[in-house]
C-alpha cells in the first residue's frame, strides 16, 4: 500500500475523492453488529450503543418520524425506534448512514442488495476466523463489513458505476480494481483505504481494504510485519466466496478471482478442499447461505 498512498499523497487526492462524502468513524455500527450477533442481543443495549452518537440517533429518528414509514405517531427515543420498526429495520437505517449520510431513501434501496452481502460476509469471516484460529474475530468482522465501503459513494458519484463493476467481475486475467482505474481513474479499494483511514481504522485493516483485490501479490510479498493483514485477506476471500460476493455485487456466475487464489489461500491457511467444504457447511448450519 506503501506505494499507492505516496502516489495519492499529493493535489491528486484532492481530485480523487472530489463529490464523495467521507463518512465518521464506524465504531458504533461494529459495536451494533456484533452486539446482534450475540444469541441473546438485548435491545436496551443497542439503543444505548446508538445513542452515544448524536448525530446518528438524530438521523434516525428524524428517518423513522418520516412518511417513509407511515408511523402515525411521532418516535421521541432510540428505544421506542426499535421497540416499533423493529431490530432489523433499525439496524438497515444504521448501515445507510454509517457510510454516507446523503443516501435517499431511493439509493437506500437500490444498494439493498450491497448491504445484505456486507453483513454475511462480516458475518462469515467472524465464524472462519474462530474455527481457522486465523486473525480477530472482532476485526475480520470489520474487515468483511467495511472491505466494500466506498462502492455505495462511488455509485453515488458514477451513475454507471455498478456497470462497470460488473465488467469488471466478468474478467478472468486481469484485477477487478484495474477496470475501475481504466474507467473512473480510481477504484474502490484506494477509496475504501482513505474512507478506513479517516475513521482511524488499524492500519493494517486499511491496507487489508486497499488490497483485498491484489491479494495474489500481497501473499507473494515475503514480509513478516503482514502477516495480520494476510491472515484477515485469507479469510475475507474465502468469506467473499461462499457468501457469493461475485454474484450479489459483480453479477457473475463463475468467481474467478478465487479460483486465481484458491492454491495460495490453501497454502497459507494449511487446508485442503474438504477443509473448504466443512467452512461452507458452517454456513449452512448457521442460516447465512442456503443450498
Amino acid at each position: 500500500m506503501g506505494n499507492t498512498e505516496s502516489a495519492l499523497n499529493n493535489e491528486n487526492l484532492d481530485s480523487l475523492l472530489s463529490g464523495i462524502t467521507i463518512p465518521p468513524q464506524p465504531q458504533v455500527l461494529v459495536d451494533i453488529q456484533m452486539e446482534t450477533a450475540m444469541p441473546d442481543f438485548n435491545l436496551e443495549n443497542i439503543a444505548s450503543i446508538i445513542s452515544k452518537d448524536v448525530g446518528l440517533s438524530g438521523w434516525v429518528l428524524k428517518a423513522v418520524n418520516s412518511s417513509f414509514f407511515g408511523l402515525r405517531n411521532k418516535i421521541t427515543s432510540i428505544s421506542q425506534a426499535i421497540n416499533l420498526l423493529g431490530v432489523t429495520t433499525v439496524i438497515n437505517i444504521v448501515n445507510a448512514v454509517s457510510i454516507t449520510d446523503v443516501l435517499s431513501s431511493e439509493d437506500i434501496a437500490s444498494l439493498g442488495l450491497f448491504w445484505d452481502n456486507a453483513t454475511d460476509v462480516a458475518s462469515a469471516c467472524a465464524i472462519f476466523s474462530k474455527k481457522l484460529c486465523f486473525a480477530s474475530p472482532d476485526e475480520a468482522y470489520t474487515l468483511g463489513l467495511f472491505h466494500d465501503c466506498a462502492i455505495p459513494l462511488l455509485s453515488l458519484k458514477h451513475a454507471n458505476y455498478f456497470e462497470i463493476l460488473k465488467q469488471a467481475y466478468q474478467q478472468d486475467s486481469v484485477r477487478i480494481t484495474e477496470i475501475e482505474n481504466q474507467q473512473l481513474q480510481t477504484n474502490h479499494a484506494v477509496i475504501g483505504y482513505y474512507v478506513a483511514k479517516s475513521w482511524k481504522l488499524p492500519t493494517y485493516i486499511c491496507e487489508a481494504i486497499a488490497d483485498h483485490h491484489k491479494v495474489d501479490e500481497v501473499f507473494h510479498e515475503n514480509n513478516s510485519s503482514d502477516s495480520q493483514k494476510k491472515n484477515l485477506l485469507a479469510v475475507l476471500k474465502i468469506a467473499e466466496h461462499y457468501i457469493g460476493s461475485y454474484k450479489n455485487i459483480g453479477h457473475q456466475k463463475v468467481d474467478h478471482e478465487f479460483e486465481k487464489l484458491k492454491p495460495t489461500l490453501l497454502g497459507y491457511l494449511g487446508i485442503s478442499d474438504l477443509d473448504l467444504d466443512d467452512l461452507r457447511d458452517d454456513l449452512l448450519e448457521q442460516g447465512i447461505i442456503h443450498n
